[in-house]
């Protein structure tokens, strides 16, 4: 299952994240979103336990709970919404 994060403190990695899941159970993966242009935390992230009763149990026991000074907000995520194709590139002829 995959797990939504957010209001993370700045300062929690992703190590940090898995180490707060891993008490509840298995955790394949455990990331930390970062802003491409200043390298900081954008403040969420995403847990994957592969047991849905251990993820269920996790998102019971950790959501509203502190994690570096903050209170958490953990829920099951929601696919991502899918993209326009938007960018301009030209693809196209010239002439």
């Amino acid at each position: 299952m995959n797990i939504f994060v957010g209001n993370l403190s700045f300062d929690t990695r992703d190590d940090g994240l898995r180490e707060a899941f891993a008490a509840y159970g298995a955790v394949d993966t455990s990331q930390v979103v970062m802003d491409r242009d200043t390298g900081r935390s954008r403040g969420f992230g995403f847990v994957e336990m592969p047991d849905a009763g251990e993820a269920n149990a996790a998102i019971a026991a950790l959501n509203g709970s502190d994690l570096g000074g903050r209170p958490l907000t953990v829920n099951e995520a929601r696919p991502r919404a899918p993209r326009g194709n938007g960018g301009g590139g030209g693809g196209g002829r010239r002439w």
